[in-house]
C-alpha cells in the first residue's frame, strides 16, 4: 500500500533552516511526481514545490524560490524539503503527497496520496 510519511518539523527561528523528509513506500519515486504542499490556520492547502518522477524538473511556489530547495534520494525512497532563511510566514503544516502521473505540478488537486503533515513553525 502506497504511503508517505513526513518528519523532519519543528520551531525555528526567523533566519533558521530546517529540512523536511518523505519517506515513500509501496511504489518507488521514478514512477510518481511528488509535491510538497503547506497549510497555515485559516488558509487553503498551497503548492510550496515539486519534483517530476524523472528528477528532472522542479517547480516552486514564488514565495520560496532561491530559499527552498527540493530533492530525492533513490536509495532511501526519500523526497526532501530544505528550507533555508526561514520566515515568518512559512508557519503551516507542510505535507508531501505523490501524484498519480509523473509531472511535476503545483496544484494540490492533481495529487491523490498524501503524508500526515509536519508542524513548522517560525517563530521569534
Amino acid at each position: 500500500q502506497l504511503q508517505l510519511v513526513e518528519s523532519g518539523g519543528g520551531l525555528v527561528q526567523p533566519g533558521g533552516s530546517l529540512r523536511l523528509s518523505c519517506a515513500a513506500s509501496g511504489f518507488i519515486l521514478p514512477y510518481r511526481a511528488i509535491g510538497w504542499f503547506r497549510q497555515a490556520p485559516g488558509k487553503e492547502r498551497e503548492g510550496v514545490s515539486c519534483l517530476s518522477a524523472s528528477g528532472a524538473r522542479t517547480n516552486y511556489a514564488d514565495s520560496v524560490k532561491g530559499r527552498f530547495t527540493i530533492s530525492r534520494d533513490g536509495a532511501k525512497n526519500t523526497v526532501y524539503l530544505q528550507m533555508n532563511s526561514l520566515k515568518l510566514e512559512d508557519t503551516a503544516i507542510y505535507y508531501c503527497a505523490a501524484a498519480p502521473g509523473t509531472s511535476c505540478s503545483t496544484d494540490p488537486s492533481l495529487y491523490n496520496y498524501w503524508g500526515q503533515g509536519t508542524q513548522v513553525t517560525v517563530s521569534s
